[in-house]
């Protein structure tokens, strides 16, 4: 199980792609109209993590391929040798994280995952435009007129997501610190490695985690409603410079609430781990050494 709670944030820019498309939106972003802000489900989130997990040898229950769950019970059952649901999900990391629900003959269970996501947001405003191209093939046989593409896609944003890592829950599950840390590595890299028409440009930022000591149940929370996004001098961003930013070395992150949670959390904090793109500035960073000392805190540029 996990040794003690654990808080992750987790940040991203996007460029001229599609973050999070919405199928029966003919593809839009996901948007929310009242605050300007794109959105990312967290089963995205969990998509691009379990991709990055099977090219790292990992086994995994959920590996996108269209296909039964008894075709996939079947599968790993030959993989793994096992006999059983409980036995063979056990093994996979994705279940062991993120939970399941398994009902096959006559077993049936289901886990709460204890690392559980939010769905990611936008940390500014931004707008998202409709552009069209021509297709390869003529609309008909013999025709002329090619076929048109339509598309929609976000000119920026920086993206941020938030998880909890539940010591509880991974009792059930058998979830270790070890899947933790490839859970978050996993992250990392598997938004660097979104190379499709879409979601080309996907570049991690700024990762955070917080690992609290094995007797403390409390958390900051929602660490990505803690984070400000402003300019190089630290001041606002206005909504028109918030729908202009194309470029992430323009603008800067600020992290001073979360350092005043961490200083009064100081004492249940087992170790702070950040892994951070050095085209990001980001303020106040170096005050988290000053809170926890210079042991607790790791800093990784990326």
């Amino acid at each position: 199980m996990f040794n003690g709670r654990k808080e992750l944030l987790f940040v991203y820019s996007v460029k001229d792609a599609n973050p999070n498309g919405d199928p029966l939106n003919a593809n839009h972003p996901r948007y929310d109209e009242e605050t300007g802000q794109v959105l990312v489900s967290d089963v995205r989130i969990k998509r691009t993590i379990r991709d990055e997990l099977m090219r790292m040898g990992e086994d995994v229950f959920i590996d996108g391929e269209p296909k039964t769950l008894k075709e996939r019970f079947e599968e790993l059952k030959t993989k793994l040798s096992t006999t059983n649901g409980d036995e063979t999900l056990k093994k996979c990391i994705d279940t062991r994280l993120f939970g399941v629900t398994f009902a096959l003959g006559k077993e049936s269970f289901a886990w709460t995952g204890p690392v559980q996501f939010k769905w990611g947001r936008s940390l500014h405003k931004t707008k998202v435009e409709f552009v069209q191209g021509t297709g390869a093939f003529v609309t008909k046989e013999g025709g002329e007129q090619r076929t048109i593409r339509n598309e929609y896609i976000v000119p920026f944003a920086l993206i941020g997501t938030y998880a909890i890592g539940n010591q509880y829950a991974s009792e059930r599950t058998q979830a270790t610190d070890e899947d933790f840390n490839k859970l978050t590595q996993a992250a990392w890299n598997g938004t660097n490695n979104l190379i499709t028409r879409s979601k080309t440009e996907h570049r991690s930022r700024f990762l955070m985690e917080i690992w609290y000591k094995p007797d403390f149940n409390g958390l900051i929370g929602s660490l990505d409603e803690r984070i400000k996004l402003t300019k190089k001098d630290n001041s606002l961003l206005d909504d028109d410079e918030q729908l202009a930013i194309r470029n992430i070395q323009d603008i800067a992150l600020n992290l001073k609430e979360i350092c005043d949670k961490v200083s009064l959390l100081k004492d249940n904090i087992e170790k702070i781990i950040i892994i951070k793109d050095p085209d990001l500035e980001v303020k106040n960073i170096d005050d988290l050494k000053s809170i926890l000392g210079e042991d607790k805190v790791a800093i990784e540029l990326r």
